[in-house]
């Protein structure tokens, strides 16, 4: 095997580079994997730009994986070479108090793959084997990237149940959003509605099955929702899920907003119509599960890839996931 192989390096004040770097070994409890494909999202924008807390440079990218296992380190017995596996890229400490509740997605020593230990933006990469996960030889290489942001869509049916028979907002409709939209459909919903300034957005969230897909809330054919949920970030629509909630209505916060950022909040509405603010953040252990549903959601998860790239255009990659007309950009290897 090659002693060195490349790989995109990012260096934490906006610049990315393809170079040639040690290929990582397997040490103990861990494998190396090839990966089939990545996708690049905006934790990678804000990574590459140097504005994510977690990042430690130089660093390369890349947590939404899939590939088949070329090393197996020793101690690693789950595993052998040659296993096709997806990736649970949150590297939790164990032992802290959120470690224990399960909620690992919090861990207060959290090391993210692709952001604080390098990713799979290269032709290997190294990875504890206890987040590693076997998944099914009939999830395509396209649609295996797709399982860790599935997971987190799987994370807010977690932290928010039950979404049978309700009505549904969801605001952005990039890939969560649009995840959002299958799985909503996918768990009984009763009307799932969009609000997404973008209109080739609007149009792929109205073929996945959006009654209502539309620019703003004021277009919308419905006062009220018993669940909003927002993938935006932006304070402005978060303000309007907030607003756009009935009795007993639950918003579901899942985009990043800027740490800076502030949202107008009457606490009155809160009071009279017991609303509930809930986050949602990563995908803490739903990888499993979003590996099982992919098997047979695939077909319609995989359509959201708009872009494929190889590795070597990297920079021309996350130019294209900026665009509001992509809607998934995957690296290919």
């Amino acid at each position: 095997m090659a002693k060195t192989m490349r790989a995109a390096v990012a260096d934490g004040r906006g610049g990315i580079e393809i170079q040639d770097v040690p290929v990582p070994t397997a040490a103990e409890g861990w494998v190396v994997i090839s990966p089939v494909g990545t996708g690049v999202c905006g934790t990678d924008l804000h990574l590459v730009s140097g504005d994510y807390p977690h990042g430690k440079f130089p660093v390369v990218p890349g947590h939404e994986f899939a590939g088949y296992i070329t090393e197996v380190g020793a101690g690693v017995t789950r595993f052998h070479e040659g296993d096709y596996v997806g990736v649970n890229p949150n590297i939790s400490c164990g032992t802290c108090q959120w470690c224990h509740k399960g909620a690992t997605n919090l861990c207060l020593d959290l090391r993210p793959v692709g952001v604080a230990v390098d990713g799979s933006c290269a032709e290997f990469v190294a990875v504890p084997s206890r987040i590693v996960h076997k998944i099914s030889d009939s999830i395509s290489h396209r649609a295996a990237p797709l399982i860790e942001p599935f997971s987190c869509v799987l994370h807010a049916l977690e932290r928010v149940p039950d979404w049978r028979e309700q009505e549904i907002v969801i605001f952005g409709a990039g890939s969560i959003g649009l995840m959002a939209i299958i799985l909503a459909e996918a768990e009984g919903a009763a009307g799932i509605r969009v609000v997404e300034p973008n209109q080739a957005r609007r149009e792929a969230a109205a073929e996945l099955g959006a009654m209502h897909a539309v620019s703003s809330l004021e277009h919308l054919n419905r006062d009220s929702f018993d669940i909003a949920l927002d993938a935006s970030g932006h304070p402005a629509a978060i303000g309007q899920a907030i607003a756009s909630l009935g009795t007993r209505g639950r918003l579901i916060q899942m985009g990043v907003a800027s740490p800076e950022a502030t949202v107008q909040l009457n606490p009155y509405e809160v009071f009279a119509k017991e609303l509930s603010i809930i986050g949602s953040n990563s995908l803490a252990e739903k990888y499993a599960e979003s590996a099982e549903r992919m098997v047979d959601l695939q077909p319609r998860l995989e359509n959201l890839v708009t872009s494929l790239y190889q590795l070597e255009d990297y920079a021309e990659a996350l130019k294209a996931a900026t665009s509001p007309d992509q809607i998934k950009v995957q690296i290919v290897n």
